[in-house]
C-alpha cells in the first residue's frame, strides 16, 4: 500500500482508475477499506470514469497512530488531505467524507477552497456548526477492559466497531478527544464550493443535512431513506445521488 510523510506522519492511501479525482475521506474507527472499497464505493467511482483517491485517516488502518488528542485537530487532519493532493500533484479535485471524515472535508474546503471541486459530506448535518456529531463517552468506552464492560449504547456501538475493524483503540479514544472542533457558523456560511450533504433518515447522531445546507450558499440536502448512521454508507440510493451531483456539478 502507498504512502507518504507529512511531516513526521505517515499517511496511507490507494489510488485506483484514471479521469477526474475524487478523494475520499473515511470516518471515526473506519479505514480506507472499510469506508470505501467494501462497501463499493471504489468500484462504483472508477466505472464511472473517476480516478478514486482514498486514504487512512492518521491514527486509522496503515497511517500512523498518535497518542497525543492534540495530533488529531481537526484542521490538522484537514491539512493531510491537502498534503496529499500536493505529494500526488493533483491541483484540484472532489472530495467526499463521511461522519469524522465529512467534517475533516468541510475543514479542507473552508481553509482550501481553490484545491475542493466540490464537496459532499455523508453522515453530517448541522452538527458540524451544532456541536460534534460523537459523543465524548467514545473513549471511555474504547478504553473499558472489555467490550462487555461497556454501558452506553453508542460507546458499545462504536467499541464493537473499532474492534471489528482491528483498530488501535488507545490511538481512537485520543483521537475523539481531539478532534472534536466545531466550525461557526459564519465560516460555514462562506464555504464557497458546490456541496451535497447526505445524512440517513434514521441517524441519530449527524444532526440534520437541511438545516445545514440552508446556512451554506448553494449547498445541497439529500435523505438517504431508512438508513442510519452507520447503514446508510453503502447505500445504494446515496451512491446514485453523488454520482448524478458529481455530472451535474460546475
Amino acid at each position: 500500500m502507498p504512502s507518504f510523510h507529512h511531516g513526521p506522519v505517515e499517511i496511507a492511501y490507494l489510488d485506483s482508475g484514471e479521469g477526474e479525482p475524487i478523494v475520499l475521506v473515511h470516518g471515526f474507527a473506519s479505514t480506507k477499506e472499510v469506508n470505501w472499497v467494501h462497501p463499493g464505493w471504489v468500484g462504483t467511482l472508477t466505472r464511472a470514469g473517476r480516478r478514486v483517491i482514498a486514504l487512512d485517516d492518521r491514527g486509522h488502518g496503515q497511517s500512523a497512530k498518535l497518542y497525543d488528542p492534540a495530533a488529531y485537530d481537526t484542521t490538522l487532519m484537514a491539512d493531510d488531505v491537502r498534503a496529499l493532493l500536493d505529494y500526488l500533484a493533483i491541483e484540484k479535485a472532489d472530495v467526499m467524507g463521511y461522519s469524522m471524515g465529512a467534517r475533516i472535508t468541510a475543514f479542507l474546503a473552508r481553509a482550501h477552497p481553490k484545491r475542493v471541486r466540490c464537496a459532499i459530506l455523508g453522515g453530517l448535518g448541522l452538527r458540524l456548526v451544532d456541536g460534534v456529531g460523537l459523543p465524548d463517552s467514545i473513549a471511555a468506552a474504547l478504553e473499558a477492559p472489555s467490550l462487555d464492560a461497556v454501558q452506553d449504547p453508542t460507546g458499545r456501538m462504536f467499541r464493537a466497531f473499532a474492534e471489528q475493524t482491528k483498530s488501535d483503540l488507545t490511538a481512537l479514544a485520543a483521537c475523539i478527544r481531539g478532534s472534536r472542533q466545531v466550525m461557526t457558523r459564519d465560516d460555514a456560511a462562506r464555504i464557497g464550493v458546490p456541496m451535497l450533504i447526505a445524512v440517513g433518515t434514521k441517524d441519530q447522531i449527524a444532526g440534520s443535512p437541511h438545516d445545514l445546507a440552508a446556512l451554506i450558499p448553494g449547498a445541497q440536502a439529500f435523505d438517504i431513506p431508512g438508513r442510519d448512521h452507520m447503514l446508510a454508507v453503502g447505500d445504494r440510493v446515496f451512491k446514485e445521488r453523488v454520482l448524478v451531483f458529481l455530472e451535474d456539478r460546475p
